[in-house]
């Protein structure tokens, strides 16, 4: 039984689907309603911690052969200003980015301001990933072996029981030898249900604006504009511009929502490197990307009950390492030995936090 119909409960339920009876449990009616509906949505696999990389890495073959037309050319332009140098060649090293002329990058995106942006650096191999049509690929694979997806399930209730556990939702009980926990920021809350201890996972909000085409432009084949120092982001999306504060406010579980103060903030910082105002706002909305105690993703039993899964902590690296880490979720259960190496699997495994 899986709790959580975002990406990591969607994959992971797919991927336990052809050993056995899988259930996925979504509070909400839609899957993949809060952190995997607010995704940046790219596939970047240099991008975060170590353990993290190997999953995104891991996942690329997923990405490039599913046949079922998840991504699609996007790339990632670094920019960087005159007094940053150190750390922009740190990050180029780290993310395997080359450094490109700064006229380059303009040719790439018009609206850079050469009076602000001084280095730059390009990365071809970053992908826009189809979110949706990815939570529903994984969703169609539960069911292809006769799984359930119930959406519309507060999970009110778990407890021991002969044949494992008893999750009760919406006045249902429902029976499970194992249960995964996949409920995005509201993981430790699942647990304490369960009468296991919680880890101190941490939600943090980050916002996203959308705005119209800076100076009429076509950007459709823009690039992703990142930030050296990542406190702001920038991605074509549907003809418009998407403009994230790239902000980690911590908060409370709860269905986010942007803060006009974070978003003005963010978007003056954004300005800064451009030479188009933004003159209007969209749309905005916010989500919370969940982190454990050490940022790693938490894939594995608890220390407390080995039947009681951790599917915990994507941040905001959910869909990206979902290929991998839902199939090492199986691979755990099924006792399949794991192409993930001994130090990614260490930093993976919640027994870390014992």
């Amino acid at each position: 039984l899986v709790i959580g119909g975002g990406i990591a409960g969607t994959s992971a339920a797919a991927r336990l689907a052809p050993h056995g009876k899988t259930l996925v449990l979504e509070r909400e009616t839609s899957l993949g309603y809060h952190a995997s509906g607010r995704s940046a949505a790219l596939y970047e696999s240099n991008y975060g911690l170590a353990s993290t990389v190997a999953l995104s890495k891991a996942s690329n073959d997923f990405f490039t052969n599913a046949d079922v037309g998840l991504i699609s050319p996007r790339g990632l332009l670094m920019v960087a200003k005159s007094d940053e140098r150190a750390e922009f060649e740190v990050t180029c090293a780290k993310m395997d980015m080359t450094e490109i002329p700064r006229d380059d990058a303009i040719g790439m995106v018009p609206i850079l301001d050469p009076e602000t942006v001084e280095f730059t650096a390009y990365h071809k191999a970053a992908y826009d990933i189809d979110t949706d049509r990815m939570i529903q690929f994984f969703a169609k694979g539960v069911r292809a072996y006769d799984g359930d997806v119930l959406t519309g399930q507060t999970v009110t209730q778990i407890t021991r029981s002969e044949a494992g556990w008893t999750v009760t939702a919406n006045g249902t009980d429902y029976s499970a030898k194992m249960i995964f926990n996949a409920a995005g920021a509201w993981v430790d809350q699942i647990a304490q249900l369960a009468g296991i201890a919680p880890l101190g996972f941490t939600p943090l909000r980050r916002s996203m604006a959308r705005i119209p085409a800076p100076g009429g432009h076509d950007i459709s084949n823009w690039p992703m504009i990142l930030d050296i120092r990542e406190t702001w982001y920038a991605k074509p999306d549907a003809g418009k511009l998407l403009v994230s504060p790239a902000e980690e406010d911590l908060q409370e579980p709860h269905d986010a929502w942007a803060d006009d103060m974070v978003l003005a903030e963010g978007l003056a910082r954004y300005e800064e490197n451009v030479t188009e105002p933004v003159t209007r706002l969209e749309s905005s909305w916010a989500g919370l990307r969940t982190f454990s105690p050490d940022r790693n993703l938490v894939l594995g039993p608890s220390a407390d009950d080995a039947t009681f899964f951790w599917v915990a902590g994507q941040g905001g690296y959910g869909f990206q390492s979902a290929p991998a880490a839902s199939q090492l979720v199986a691979d755990l259960v099924t006792g399949t030995p794991s192409v993930m190496d001994a130090q990614t699997l260490a930093a993976l495994d919640p027994q870390r936090f014992k």
